[in-house]
């Protein structure tokens, strides 16, 4: 009875997600192409990861999701940290807030790149107040300085809003009587927050630190739907990179390597970062 129960889940398991990652790895050593099939592919064991590595193209991309991720993951935990301790604090208007803060993480990422493409224009708002300010922009989108920053400042906004729900969710379970008993021995409101919140929400806010370091590696659409990965590949992320490379060139052997390098460095930046994390708690406590 127990394998009959397992057996659905076991066949879409196989079908969606095993036989898809082997079959990708062994497509990775190879020089696979759509467009050329099966039969004229050829074996070059890893040929095609040491290719990727000596690149440029590749460490452009690499270095364009390092800026990405470490500028966005702190920003976007430092900020919903303080927004949810706001909100605990709160007494009217808290379920507003909660709700409008939440309410850009459940839109559609494309009619958010939609507005922001637009408010970031030439003829956008931030083009109107440069030209008030006397200064001449083509738009943000379109300077290499200003792209990747651009995308940045869109994500956080984005982003922010969910982790500050998990973030008051966590808050709202620390027990009152703590912060009752710290308030009455005279500590601030800073006081409170540092040495009995923030504690007791570590575990939480390491959970939001690896899911949106994830996210951030992996970001695609923004991208796509904004820049192209330009001007200039400033913006050529390593996952719009394994886009071209697979769906517009067909290099799907090529790609599928770049995959399976993208998975080792999430699979190690997000263990480092449960290491650190976990042995800060734990020695503090």
């Amino acid at each position: 009875m127990r394998h009959t129960l397992i057996l659905p889940w076991l066949i879409i398991f196989c079908a969606f997600w095993l036989v898809p990652i082997v079959a990708s790895f062994l497509m990775s050593l190879t020089d696979y192409s759509y467009l050329s099939g099966v039969p004229a592919a050829t074996f070059r064991g890893f040929g095609n990861y040491s290719s990727i590595l000596q690149n440029p193209s590749f460490w452009n991309a690499a270095w364009n999701t390092l800026v990405f991720t470490s500028g966005t993951v702190p920003i976007t935990i430092m900020l919903a940290l303080i927004l949810a301790a706001l909100l605990n604090e709160a007494e009217r208007f808290q379920s507003f807030f909660r709700t409008a803060f939440f309410l850009p993480s459940v839109l559609s990422v494309t009619v958010l790149c939609m507005i922001f493409d637009q408010f970031y224009a030439r003829e956008g708002y931030l083009g109107k107040l440069a030209a008030i300010l006397g200064l001449e922009t083509p738009g943000l989108l379109l300077m290499p300085g200003t792209a990747l920053f651009s995308v940045m400042a869109m994500d956080v906004f984005v982003s922010v809003g969910y982790y500050t729900i998990l973030f008051l969710a966590a808050m709202k379970s620390v027990p009152s009587e703590l912060a009752e008993n710290t308030r009455l021995m005279g500590a601030s409101f800073f006081q409170q927050f540092w040495l009995i919140t923030l504690p007791l929400v570590k575990p939480m806010i390491l959970f939001a630190v690896v899911i949106n370091t994830i996210k951030s590696l992996q970001i695609f659409t923004e991208i796509y739907m904004l820049t192209k990965g330009g001007p200039l590949q400033s913006t050529t992320t390593v996952v719009y990179w394994l886009y071209e490379l697979g769906f517009k060139r067909f290099e799907s052997g090529y790609a599928s390597a770049l995959a399976y390098l993208l998975l080792a460095a999430t699979a190690f930046i997000s263990w480092l970062q449960m290491r650190i994390l976990v042995s800060n708690t734990t020695s503090k406590s």
